[in-house]
């Protein structure tokens, strides 16, 4: 399954781990997975990890548009842990598509990235 969810902290954290090329049928499930998650917990923080991730088709990226457009502030930190360069870039592309905190780690730092999202906020 390339979209995978799994909830951490009592579902106020979400991994959502991509592999593979996304497209617009990986979203059927996982969007309303997150919904009710916000529903429940309110505000999350995303662990998002995109090993072995390969990017999305176009009607993948136009599904990914509208998902951030609708939980614009349902998200209030995001760790995007990745293994490229432009996975890299990706953190400051979507920061204006979030009101969450945005922060990249590589691969190899993951635990660092579960350590900053279990941080209280300043």
């Amino acid at each position: 399954m390339p979209i995978q969810l799994k909830e951490n902290n009592e579902g106020r954290t979400v991994a959502v781990h991509v592999s593979g090329k996304l497209v617009k049928d990986d979203y059927e499930h996982f969007i309303p997975e997150f919904e009710r998650l916000v529903g429940l917990h309110g505000k999350l923080r995303v662990l998002f990890d995109m090993t072995d991730f390969h990017g999305w088709s176009v009607a993948a990226v136009w599904e990914d548009t509208k998902f951030a457009m609708h939980h614009f502030g349902d998200i209030e930190r995001i760790a995007m842990v990745g293994e490229k360069k432009w996975q890299e870039g990706m953190a400051t592309f979507c920061k204006p598509f979030t009101k969450a905190t945005v922060k990249y780690f590589d691969h190899a730092d993951a635990s660092e990235a579960n350590t900053w999202l279990a941080e209280s906020q300043p």
